[in-house]
Order: structure tokens, then sequence, then C-alpha cells
């Protein structure tokens, strides 16, 4: 495998093929990159778009996230799903804002120490908004490496130690360029790798695929079932937290038990609600997102 010349490969085809997403622009500030990298988890770049346009201009710093109530941000973070990454969000602008001077960090221990940033986001912020070097490993990348390199279908369930050192074969020694790298595969792997109907007649590396001369084998591994949300006690959370988002005022319990047929799934999801501080109460009977 000449993971040179597959790297200079994507990164030509990234040069006249990426979308025009803000927080890729030269212009964007490493404090919007972090939010995008926030909202991305998890969650399409298209329904991503319209709250990180909205985000950015109302909090435009961390310092600005910070001074409001961390129920604003849950209110602001709307349907995106997964709404503790708001309350996560504000909190590290608060350390941030208090800590580091209204700066996101640049230093990877600085970063892993914020609420929220783990490890795939504390490399995804220094490459993406510092052009540092390192190893940027989201399904999409996992998914294009498996591929060009294995020649499996999909990568393993989780990342392993072999997938890192793959992925470190790939990384080229210049920051610079490895950070295009990183966001460049990253494309591709949304774009045309895709997991359903990739497209490999446009492939910019199909001469170096290992799966696409393999004949793209099935995949043989354990079933990959699809998220479900139809039903389920994330739905169920979800709706209670649209009726505190449209709400200025304290919600009644009886108010949202009325938004939910299925009163198990309404006391689970009422109840991790609180717990995970999205919720807070405020009267024996009355809830409100957290001030």
């Amino acid at each position: 495998m000449n993971s040179a010349a597959v790297v200079s490969a994507v990164l030509r085809w990234y040069e006249s093929s990426a979308r025009d997403l803000p927080w890729r622009r030269p212009e964007a500030t490493p404090w919007q990159v972090m939010v995008s990298e926030f909202m991305l988890q998890q969650t399409p770049v298209a329904r991503v778009l319209p709250p990180w346009l909205t985000w950015t201009a109302r909090w435009p710093t961390p310092s600005a996230l910070a001074a409001a109530p961390a129920g604003e941000a849950v209110r602001a973070w709307g349907r995106l799903g997964y709404p503790r990454r708001a309350l996560r969000l504000h909190a590290a602008a608060t350390v941030i804002a208090d800590e580091h001077d209204d700066l996101v960090p640049r230093n990877r221990d600085q970063l892993l120490a914020l609420p929220g940033v783990g490890d795939y986001t504390a490399a995804a912020i220094l490459s993406f908004a510092y052009a540092q070097r390192h190893v940027v490993l989201d399904t999409n990348v996992r998914r294009v490496l498996a591929r060009v390199a294995t020649g499996a279908a999909f990568p393993s369930a989780t990342p392993t130690r072999a997938e890192m050192v793959l992925a470190g074969e790939f990384l080229p020694r210049n920051p610079a360029r490895a950070a295009r790298w990183a966001v460049a595969s990253m494309e591709l792997g949304a774009l045309i790798c895709t997991a359903k109907n990739p497209r490999c007649t446009d492939c910019p590396i199909r001469g170096h695929c290992a799966w696409t001369r393999a004949g793209r084998p099935a995949w043989s591994g354990p079933a990959r079932r699809g998220q479900s949300y139809q039903g389920t006690d994330r739905q169920c959370r979800g709706a209670l937290l649209a009726v505190l988002r449209s709400s200025d005022t304290p919600v009644t319990l009886d108010e949202l038990a009325g938004t939910w047929t299925d009163a198990r799934k309404y006391d689970r999801a009422i109840a991790s609600l609180l717990a995970d501080g999205l919720v807070v109460p405020v009267s024996p009977n009355t809830v409100a997102l957290p001030s």
C-alpha cells in the first residue's frame, strides 16, 4: 500500500470537491471549530449547520456562552439530539473563559481536561483549529482506511490499537498537510466512501483500494444495526425537552406527563433528565431548564 499516493490523491480530490462549510473556512475561529465538533458528534452536517450559525452569532466567544444560563444553551441546542452536549459545551466554555483567557487551548492535555472533550474531539480541534499533527479517527475515516488498506467493508465496532497504528502510517509528517489529510479523508468517507451505496466509480483512490480490488466483498462481521428512535426513551426525552424549550416559565409535571402516553417511558425520561441536569426542579410539581 502506497500511503503517500493515497494521501496525495485524496488531498487533490478535496481541493475541488469539499463542501463549503463555515467552520472550515480560514476565518473560522478555534471556538467556532470547537462548537462544530461538539454539534457534529453523531449528528449529520445538514442538521448542524442552522443551529451552528445561530449559536456562533449569539455566543461568538466562550465567555459569551459562559455568561448565559446553562438552560439557554439547552434551549438553543434545539432538536440536535444528545442535549447533554449543550451542557458540556457550556461547562467547557466556562472553564475556557475562567482559566484560559477566553481562548480555546492549543495544548492536548488542557483540552482533554475540559468537560465533554475526549481523545477524538481534542485531536479534531487541534487539527482543524490549529493545524497540528494528530490522528483524527472518526467513523468516516475508519471506514475509508478499512476499505483501502485492509479490504474490509467496515471497521470493527470500536477503534482498536491496530487501527491507530494504521492511521498513523497515513498521517503526513508536515503538520499542516496532516491536518488537511484529516479533514479530507473524513470528507471522502462522508461523500464518496459511504456506508451505504458507496460511489466507488467517483473515488479518487479506487486504484489503491484493497476492498475494490477484492470485488467489494460483503461485510462478514457482526450485524450492523442502525440506531432506532421512534418510540424510544430518547424520543420521549426529546418530547419533554421540546415542551420546556418552548416555555419561558416553569412547566408542571402534569403538563409534561400529558405529552407522552407510555407512563413507564415518561417516568424513566423525566428521571434521567433530572439526573443529567437538563431539567431542574423548581417546586414539588414544576420543573424548568437549568438556570
